[in-house]
Order: C-alpha cells, then sequence, then structure tokens
C-alpha cells in the first residue's frame, strides 16, 4: 500500500460524491420550476443512498470482479473476502470499492435531468436501480473491468478502448439512457419555462467543477504526476466551454446568460473526462473549445428538430460531450479509431436496448408518470407533501 495514493484517492472519493451531493442536486434542482426543486434534491438524494447499497451488494461485484470478458460474477458480492489488508494496486480494495461507488451514483443520477417535473418517485427508484445493474455495471466490467472492450485476452480489441475517466462508461451511458426515458415519458405539459434559480444553478455547478478533480484526478489512482495534468487539463477544458457557449450564445441572442455560461462549463468537463489521463493542455483547450458550441447546438437539434424533452439537456452536454471527447482521443492519435468508434457504437446499442427493456418492465408495476392534475400542482406538493418555498410570507 501506497499512503500518498491511498490518502489522495480517499479525498477524490469524497470530492465525486461532492459531485452528486449537493453538486449536481443544486445545479438540476435550479434549472427547474419552483414547485419541482425539492422533487430533484429528494431524487438525486434518495438514488445516491439506493445505488451505495446495490453497488456493495451487486454492482461492484458484476463491474470489477473475476468473471468473464461480460460481466464480474458473484464473486465479490458484499466485498466477500474483501479485508482492510486487501489491495487494489496501491490502495486498499475497499477505497477502490468506494471511489467506484461515487461513479456509480452519479451516473444514474445524471439520467435525473431528462425526467424531472413529472416521472413518478416509485419509476425513480425502480429504474435507476435495475439500469445501475444492468446496463452501468456490465459496461464498467467491458471498459475498465478487464472485460469485452478493455484489450484483455480474449476481447474485442488488441489495444482496448481508451475511457480515463467515463466518457463511455458515465455520460454516454447516461446520455442515451436519458433520451430513451424522456422518449417514453413524452414531453411535459408545459415547456420552455425559465430556471426558477439561476443561482442555484451556479452554485451546483461550480461543485461539479471542483468535484471533477476528484472524479478525473482520482482516476489516475495515484498521487503523481499523472493525476496532476488530469486535474489541469480538466480545469482548462472547462474554463474554454465555458467562454465558447457564453460567446456563441451572445452571437445568437445578442445575450450571454450566467445559465449558459455555467452550463458550458459541464460540456467541457463531460468532454474531458475520456480524454484526461492521456492529452496536453494546448490539446484540452481545443476540446474545450468546441465542446462549449458543439454541445449547445445539439440542446437545439434534441428539442427544436427531434422534438424530444429532455428536460435538463442530458444527453446534449453529457452524450454528446462524453462522445466528443472519446473521439477526439483517436483524433490526437492516443487511440485506434477503430477501438474508439467500435466501443461507443457497441455500448450505444447496448444502452438504448437495455435501458428500454428496463422501462418497460417497470412501467409493468408502476407509473412512469404523475397524473396531469399532479404535474401542474408540481411534484414537491404532489408526491412528496412539502414546499421549498413559503409563498405566504
Amino acid at each position: 500500500m501506497n499512503g500518498a495514493d491511498t490518502a489522495w484517492i480517499m479525498v477524490a472519493t469524497a470530492l465525486v460524491l461532492f459531485m452528486t451531493l449537493p453538486g449536481l442536486a443544486l445545479f438540476y434542482g435550479g434549472l427547474v420550476r419552483a414547485r419541482n426543486v425539492l422533487s430533484v434534491f429528494m431524487q438525486c438524494f434518495a438514488i445516491a443512498c439506493l445505488m451505495s447499497i446495490l453497488w456493495l451488494g451487486f454492482g461492484y461485484s458484476i463491474a470489477f470482479g473475476d468473471g468473464n470478458l461480460f460481466w464480474g460474477g458473484t464473486g465479490k458480492m458484499f466485498l466477500y473476502n474483501i479485508t482492510p489488508d486487501t489491495l487494489f494496486g496501491t490502495i486498499p480494495e475497499v477505497l477502490f470499492f468506494a471511489f467506484q461507488m461515487t461513479f456509480a451514483i452519479i451516473t444514474p443520477a445524471l439520467i435525473v435531468g431528462a425526467y424531472v417535473e413529472r416521472v413518478s418517485f416509485s419509476f425513480v427508484l425502480f429504474f435507476s436501480s435495475l439500469w445501475m445493474i444492468f446496463v452501468y455495471a456490465p459496461v464498467t466490467h467491458w471498459i475498465w473491468g478487464g472485460g469485452l472492450l478493455s484489450g484483455a485476452d480474449g476481447s474485442l480489441f488488441v489495444n482496448g478502448v481508451k475511457d480515463f475517466a467515463g466518457g463511455i462508461v458515465v455520460h454516454e451511458t447516461a446520455g442515451i439512457a436519458a433520451l430513451v426515458v424522456a422518449i417514453a415519458l413524452g414531453p411535459r405539459l408545459k415547456k420552455n419555462v425559465p430556471p426558477h434559480n439561476p443561482g442555484y444553478v451556479m452554485l451546483g455547478a461550480a461543485m461539479l467543477w471542483v468535484g471533477w478533480f476528484g472524479f478525473n484526478g482520482g482516476s489516475q489512482l495515484a498521487a503523481d504526476g499523472g493525476a496532476a495534468m488530469a486535474i489541469t487539463v480538466t480545469h482548462i477544458s472547462a474554463a474554454t466551454a465555458s467562454l465558447t457557449w457564453a460567446l456563441y450564445e451572445r452571437i445568437k441572442y445578442g445575450k450571454a446568460s450566467l445559465v449558459g455560461l455555467v452550463t458550458g462549463t459541464i460540456a467541457g468537463l463531460a468532454s474531458i473526462t475520456p480524454a484526461s489521463g492521456w492529452v496536453s493542455p494546448i490539446e484540452a483547450l481545443l476540446i474545450g473549445a468546441i465542446a462549449g458550441v458543439l454541445c449547445q447546438f445539439m440542446c437545439e437539434i434534441i428539442k427544436n428538430f427531434f422534438k424530444i424533452d429532455d428536460t435538463l439537456d442530458v444527453f446534449a452536454v453529457h452524450g454528446i460531450g462524453g462522445i466528443f471527447g472519446t473521439i477526439m482521443l483517436a483524433v490526437f492519435g492516443y487511440a485506434g479509431w477503430s477501438e474508439q468508434v467500435g466501443s461507443l457504437l457497441i455500448v450505444g446499442v447496448f444502452t438504448i436496448t437495455v435501458t428500454y427493456l428496463i422501462v418497460k418492465i417497470v412501467i409493468l408495476f408502476c407509473p412512469i408518470r404523475v397524473t396531469e392534475e399532479n404535474e401542474y400542482l408540481g411534484l414537491d406538493q404532489s408526491s412528496h407533501g412539502e414546499r421549498a418555498y413559503d409563498m405566504t410570507s
């Protein structure tokens, strides 16, 4: 065990959990109407709790067990035979479990942005549970656990796909799943309502930005120069994408908004995630510059051309960002085109198919959408019996 590596991954684990609680909760909560903000907080917090238990029971073993190319098996369920002295590289395996658990929390939590303001709470819990176990955990095994796409003996690609911190594992899977659920739900009764609290959005984005240093820098699994470079390029991409998003918005509408500026931050962070272990600061600058325009353009395409109410643009920002960053590794020569594009296609088809099946199974047992009356009333009151703001005082 290396003490420095262990200390850094402990910090990184806390940072990645900080991304979901409270970062993502505030970011998403500020973007919805005032009558739905607590429901977003509730969904993010409940997912964090539930995914933690399921990761302990099943997810970690499926993702990182010693099974076969397709799944890790059941040998590490409930951390069986893993003690404080069991190592994963130079850190305790129980710490690696905890670090990866925070990824298993934020990935289904990202999908929340696609279905806010109209989804039933029971569907959120049931769907997220099955999705983490049957989509996220297997894909994690394929890429990070020595599975189908990793380059291990017998895998599809000799050299394996390169995905440093989750361009495919986290952002592509969450983005595509978000589209599937948004299509199944149908649009909100009232769309194009401005965010109720842009200040929450900015605070949440700032927390996500800080937490992302653990997300990308921690994926080095060591306290070394590679982790330092990953943090540096992460910051550069986020900063650049923020500015190009705001500039593009200013050119189109004559004004640059706070919500646009910080959404650009998230686009830059998602785009650099798969590449952060290899690219230089100049290459990160280019990735961020393109991401700020590309992801904003895709927001318009999804909403206006395809008419899909992916409420908070999960696919356009996270899905497209992760896919773009994964491809840029091939553009810059750090990975093969066949590995990067082939893995994106395989994971994309798998995610669409299994997510669709999960939705169809879940709606047999619970409603996917609240009633029109409850949607107008707001999910805070109708689903949870609470209000975020006292309108009478």
